[in-house]
């Protein structure tokens, strides 16, 4: 008996060894790689291991003597035999440093998970930013440098996916560099044509939700800009507790939230039922408007900076349709908002170049190479979705009266079971 023990602490002990060896390995794997500068060992939490790693990249990748710059890459390391779906960030990774953190698919398919940071966003930006260089061809740059590189770790498969402008991402790296990965996945990604694209209002206004609901939205919104005189100086306060400064005058902060409200609602799939009626107080009404459009978003030093900046030069936005509160703005017209309310001087003269637009609109009604679109029925953003796809090798689909938090785990099972069966399908291939 004594002797059955001491062979079995031996067996943990030379296990531990194992494990704790192949750990050692990967990290001076991963410390190896050229691009490589810094690998940090974090709380594996769901992994074997997680690691913490800082890439170099140039700011201009067709100009290398503009600079280089440090991009947080976070590896959570299944098995090195095991498929890796590489997460397209479209902004800050912060999440990804949770000990918890997994991604959807690594946790469905017991993928590797590798989290890249966006460029320009903190701390993955050069110290001088210069906005030239923000642009969805040097993010996609990026990406490709990142996968080349790994896969000489993770050699099986490798899916592209991300979530909103990450979801994007990922679709836009695709289009550049179409043979990187096996498969994208892309979340609730939208494919606007202009800095007020001009599809999502009328979506918004005739599509999203029910008519009852579209009516109680907007009954919401005049609501708020008809108690102005009331509500206003409880908005201008908690603005000055908040420390909260503005490009655009407080009354036209006020006229601003109310308009984003519909967007910010049906973007949330946020329930009806909980908006409040005419006879409620103003400051109900004004928690409301908080807890949907808060003031926040319309104020200077925005960590989502670099995206508006984006959004103005490449990909595009949304606009706002102000015929239903005539009377009731102080604004004349909400057009060329995103400049005025969001981009930094510096950026004020970049104009927008549809060069990427038609690039993506090219791509996404030819290509061929195992895509799946992800959207929620009554999210916004749906209004610029993906196209419908008639190729046996691409597939969208969409959550029922789903919102921009649409996952595979919202779907109704057998849709899940659906999509799963095509992802296995194509890993296995």
């Amino acid at each position: 008996m004594k002797r059955i023990f001491i062979f079995s602490l031996c067996l943990i002990a030379g296990l531990a060894l194992s494990v704790n060896s192949r750990a050692t390995d990967l990290e001076a794997a991963l410390a190896s790689l050229p691009s490589v500068k810094k690998v940090e060992t974090m709380d594996c939490g769901p992994f074997a291991g997680k690691y913490l790693l800082w890439f170099e990249q140039p700011v201009s990748h067709k100009d290398p003597s503009k600079g280089t710059f440090l991009q947080r890459v976070v590896v959570g390391n299944v098995s090195r035999d095991s498929a890796t779906v590489m997460v397209a960030e479209g902004y800050n990774a912060d999440y990804a440093l949770r000990n918890g953190y997994r991604e959807e698919l690594s946790r469905l398919f017991n993928l590797n998970n590798v989290v890249v940071e966006h460029r320009y966003f903190k701390p993955s930006s050069p110290e001088i930013v210069d906005w030239t260089y923000l642009t969805a061809e040097n993010e996609a740059a990026d990406l490709h440098a990142v996968v080349t590189q790994l896969k000489s770790i993770f050699p099986a498969k490798w899916i592209a996916t991300g979530i909103s402008k990450g979801g994007q991402n990922s679709a836009i790296y695709r289009a550049f560099y179409p043979e990187d990965v096996d498969i994208t996945v892309p979340y609730v990604g939208p494919f606007c044509r202009k800095v007020e694209d001009g599809r999502h209002e009328p979506f918004i206004a005739s599509f999203a939700g029910t008519p009852s609901d579209r009516k109680a939205v907007r009954d919401f919104q005049k609501e708020f800009l008809s108690r102005r005189s009331t509500i206003l100086p409880m908005f201008e306060k908690q603005c000055s507790d908040e420390g909260l400064k503005f490009r655009i005058p407080i009354n036209e902060v006020y006229d601003m939230c109310a308009l984003e409200f519909s967007f910010a609602f049906w973007q949330w799939g946020m329930p009806v039922s909980k908006i409040p009626g005419s006879s409620a107080s103003d400051s109900t009404i004004l928690n409301f408007m908080n807890l949907v459009s808060g003031a926040d978003y319309w104020a200077e030093g925005s960590a989502h900076e670099p995206f508006f900046v984006m959004a103005a030069h490449e990909l595009g936005y949304y606009g706002y349709d102000t015929k239903p509160f005539q009377g009731l703005l102080t604004i004349k017209s909400a057009k060329g908002y995103l400049r005025r309310c969001f981009l930094p001087e510096s950026a004020r003269n970049i104009k927008f170049d549809p060069a990427l637009s038609r690039k993506m609109d090219k791509f996404l009604k030819t290509n061929e190479c195992h895509i799946l679109f992800i959207y929620g029925e009554f999210d916004p953003w749906s209004a610029v979705r993906a196209g419908d796809t008639h190729s046996a090798d691409n597939y969208i689909f969409i959550d029922p009266a789903g919102s921009h938090r649409a996952r595979i785990g919202t779907f109704p099972q057998r849709t899940q079971d659906e999509i799963k069966a095509i992802l296995e399908g194509w890993l296995r291939e």
